[in-house]
């Protein structure tokens, strides 16, 4: 590999800036191109009036040593709040708590044997050193086997529910694993209560510092430009054309952006490696944020049992992040996780917002409609990867068979949960291999 070969990575969400970054600090010449007006993907903020916050909730845990390492070279890692947070459930119309020992032994959904096993169950997943033989069953089966029926219909659920809307029955016990790992690690010693952390301004402040970090190293930023291809010329470089009929050459290329688009901005790839892309399954995701006059209640997160609300949790921000961050005013957020192909991510704004108030004034009969001081909707198709039965063993490599082209994108998160951590950590477990790859060389599969 030559010193200073120009570079392009397509998708400038924290895991193409991850990967430019790095590649630049040894001394690449890298372009990150990004379709949107802005860097960030999933972890971009917005604005709800006068408030600029993240588009989607986020919260850092102390065991997040990939993005804390980030935030440290930042010099932001300071800068985090650390705060503990209470979790509540809705069920049978009525708000429970469960942040504590003692809200466990007396929460009255599940029975004391009951109880007794899915603290089993929890503990036999956390001893788990290797999921790959949990991608042979059903997420659902595994929990019905070991915590039973009710505590599946009546926790377990919900849980799923809350992450993955219709696709809860399409994991494998893989995933469930993921989640309770990441559960323990958000957990302190003693009390056992989930301790949280976030960095004053969010992810806007993050962001302002990742892009003038990039700069500093050298790399140029493309946006508001969408890429539409990226082939191979006759002189062996990779063309990659904008939607505006503009093209740039690059010596390598790392496509970040989800697989069933990676197939399509990659016409030159093999038949079997469109299939492998194409088959990747996703969650899909519509996110209302709220701003409100008051909080709904003393939970960072509610999962919702009942399945007549639209939305699979409360989370109420403001009770992680300082209210004064947003004039006094509480933060909310509502998710409702759908296949990549619902429908109703083709509903209006206005749809949306009458079926979550109503279902939401009905959850807090306190909320009063004036409270409501802003509502807006985020819808992404290609969210999470699922982790479907025998996952690892269609995961589509990152080196491609066009020489210098790469693909590395969240499919490549192998059981995990998706969340800002674990994209670091699969950008700094794929540069060393990309830049060590020798694109003119034999074709052989480059995987993380």
């Amino acid at each position: 590999m030559s010193v200073g070969e120009r570079w392009c990575v397509v998708g400038g969400g924290m895991l193409g800036m991850a990967l430019a970054l790095r590649l630049a600090q040894r001394g690449q010449r890298v372009t990150v191109w990004e379709g949107a007006a802005e860097l960030g993907g999933l972890a971009a903020p917005w604005s709800l009036g006068e408030i600029v916050w993240d588009r989607h909730y986020h919260v850092t845990l102390a065991s997040d040593s990939y993005l804390r390492g980030l935030l440290r070279e930042l010099g932001v890692e300071s800068e985090l709040t650390w705060v503990t947070t209470r979790t509540g459930f809705y069920a049978g119309g009525r708000l429970l708590s469960l942040s504590s020992i003692f809200d466990y032994a007396a929460f009255p959904l599940l029975s004391p044997l009951e109880k007794m096993r899915l603290a089993a169950t929890i503990i036999r997943a956390s001893r788990i050193g290797d999921a790959r033989p949990l991608e042979r069953i059903s997420a659902v089966d595994w929990l019905r086997r070991h915590s039973g029926q009710r505590t599946l219909e009546r926790m377990w659920y919900p849980l799923l529910r809350a992450k993955l809307g219709a696709n809860a029955d399409r994991v494998s016990a893989a995933f469930i694993w993921a989640i309770i790992a990441r559960m323990y690690a958000a957990r302190r010693s003693g009390a056992k209560r989930e301790l949280f952390g976030y960095v004053r301004g969010g992810y806007a402040r993050i962001l302002d510092r990742l892009a003038t970090h990039l700069v500093e190293c050298g790399v140029r930023a493309v946006v508001g430009r969408r890429v539409e291809s990226v082939t191979r010329s006759e002189d062996g470089s990779l063309v990659v054309k904008a939607s505006d009929g503009s093209a740039e050459a690059f010596d390598r290329v790392v496509v970040t952006a989800a697989s069933p688009l990676a197939a399509r901005l990659c016409p030159e790839l093999t038949e079997r490696e469109r299939e492998l892309h194409e088959g990747v399954e996703y969650q899909g995701i519509i996110c209302a944020s709220l701003v409100l006059d008051h909080p709904l209640s003393a939970y960072y997160i509610t999962n919702i049992v009942d399945a007549w609300v639209p939305f699979t949790a409360v989370i109420e921000m403001t009770a992680l992040v300082d209210r004064a961050t947003f004039g006094g005013r509480s933060l909310v957020y509502l998710p409702k996780y759908v296949t990549e192909g619902d429908p109703a991510l083709a509903r209006s704004d206005e749809e949306i917002e009458r079926e979550f108030l109503d279902a939401l004034e009905h959850m807090y009969p306190g909320l009063q409609p004036g409270a409501v001081r802003g509502f807006r909707i985020s819808r992404v198709r290609y969210v999470l990867p699922l982790s479907t039965l025998g996952y690892s063993d269609r995961l589509p490599p990152i080196r491609t068979s066009v020489p210098g082209l790469y693909v590395v994108n969240s499919a490549q998160i192998v059981n995990g949960t998706l969340n800002v951590n674990e994209t670091i950590a699969l950008a700094e477990r794929a540069y060393p291999g990309l830049l060590a790859d020798h694109p003119a060389g034999k074709q052989r599969p480059l995987n993380v």
